[in-house]
């Protein structure tokens, strides 16, 4: 029989109520693909162009740049755990909304609002994860979430297929709900309440983490503030442009900008028109169906081999097949190869290995980078200002979509994406570290790059 650690058992407990959250970005995510055309074959005079349809798509990015602009003064004062929970209500409202919307107007809102609880919930569940997890298994746990979220895009395709656009509305406010309930008997995460100067005792022992999961940075003399409970501002210039910001800040970023400019929600959103243009025979809500369930095994799989194979390899290799799908799937337009006998087969081909190779590595690992790069001091709004450039390139590449394919045509568009993913495995090979198996201090020390002596790393459970 096998024998699960009471350590795995809670932190797997913990992860599975984080990833709730990302389960309902998931079917913010898969709403539109799904509830458009339902849309048009029972309410026509809902929508009446296809900007209107873009607009239903591309809106919720705007909403969670929003709300992740917000997230981090939010999770820095009421904690990682409230902080996902206060967004499980508005969620809701935003599902009801939609549900009982007649008209166009009210569509955006809801839309929006969802947006605003993607946002909400991005930073705070990567990082309560984190920080709640001890580092042997961190990158496992810490790829739930991402994989979570691929489920829900399921949920949102298979259920859409089936229900009218409302009724799957109201089903996914039932996500919702879970996600508060799931939440209430969960500690908050620990590294949080030691900032706060609260007794950490308790949450550390629901979760057994070790003393490597637990331990701190003691800061020298020359680095510390008059009253340690209140670090000095992240926005001055001596700590935002201090190594240990912005290095792992513009890994973070740019991480986040080519998981973005790969070309990912331009496909997830425009799957059906791009395989209809490809010359697929598949139906289209087949397609997308199939898409979404490659993306969701690719995902397993990379959340089994992240803690073996580690960060680095995983991004490169997704990187490596992404541009090389993407060049050939541009091959296909440019070369009229969908209209070979045998080559036909091609862009299908093209699009699936693309997707099998950004859930591999760049699909989830920025996300799970985002818990483990920054400082402990200034997580919170780290990860919530590259959440919202995260949010802002992805509606960049929604609504630019259809103007590059004019302009670029479809195989230049493709190019272009398959040069972005080019350029992201030539900066992982050079600039991203390798996290595998540190602690979160140990990885906090390593971006000082001190060379005094090195700082005393403590045990947090020592000194409480």
């Amino acid at each position: 029989m096998i024998k699960i650690s009471p350590a795995l058992l809670k932190q797997l407990w913990l992860t599975f109520g984080a990833s709730l959250s990302f389960l309902v970005i998931g079917l913010v995510r898969g709403y539109s693909a799904s509830a458009i055309p339902s849309i048009e074959d029972n309410d026509p005079a809902i929508i009446q162009s296809s900007e209107q349809k873009s607009w239903i798509g591309a809106i919720p990015p705007l909403g969670a740049f929003m709300g992740s602009m917000l997230s981090g003064a939010l999770m820095e004062r009421v904690g990682r755990k409230r902080t996902l929970q206060l967004t499980s209500p508005i969620w809701v409202a935003s599902w009801l909304i939609l549900g009982f919307a007649k008209y166009y107007p009210l569509l955006l809102l809801g839309r929006l609002i969802s947006g605003v609880g993607v946002g909400f919930v991005l930073a705070p569940a990567q990082v309560y994860v984190s920080e709640c997890c001890d580092p042997e298994i961190r990158g496992r746990l810490g790829s739930l979430p991402t994989l979570s979220m691929c489920f829900g895009i399921i949920i949102s395709y298979v259920s859409g297929s089936v229900l009218y656009w409302r009724y799957l509305a109201f089903l996914s406010a039932v996500f919702c709900v879970a996600l508060f309930v799931v939440l209430l008997p969960l500690p908050e995460s620990p590294v949080w309440l030691q900032k706060k100067g609260l007794d950490a005792s308790e949450s550390i022992k629901w979760l057994h983490l070790s003393p490597r999961a637990t331990a701190t940075v003691k800061e020298d003399n020359n680095e510390k503030c008059e009253d340690p409970a209140t670090p000095p501002s992240l926005f001055t210039r001596k700590v935002f442009f201090s190594p240990m910001v912005i290095r792992p800040l513009v890994i973070g970023f740019a991480l986040l900008l080519f998981q973005q400019f790969s070309g990912i929600d331009a496909i997830i959103f425009f799957t059906v028109e791009i395989f209809r243009s490809a010359g697929s025979t598949l139906d289209a809500m087949t397609a997308t169906i199939v898409v979404g369930v490659v993306q969701f095994i690719s995902s397993g799989v990379s959340t089994m081999l992240v803690d073996r194979a580690g960060r680095r390899p995983l991004l490169l290799i997704s990187a490596a097949i992404m541009s090389i799908s993407m060049f050939s799937m541009g091959s296909t337009f440019y070369f009229q190869l969908r209209d070979s006998a045998w080559l036909g087969y091609l862009p299908i081909i093209s699009l699936v290995v693309y997707m099998w190779g950004f859930s591999l590595g760049f699909g989830g690992l920025p996300f799970l980078l985002l818990g483990e790069l920054f400082p402990a001091h200034y997580r919170s709004q780290l990860s919530a200002m590259a959440s919202g450039v995260n949010l802002l390139a992805m509606f960049s590449v929604i609504k630019s979509y259809h103007a590059l394919d004019a302009a670029l045509t479809p195989a230049g568009t493709f190019w272009m994406y398959g040069c972005f993913s080019a350029v992201a495995f030539f900066f992982v090979l050079f600039v991203v570290p390798e996290t595998k198996g540190k602690s979160l201090a140990e990885i906090e020390e390593h971006f000082r790059g001190s060379k005094k002596e090195k700082k005393e790393i403590v045990n947090m459970q020592t000194v409480l």
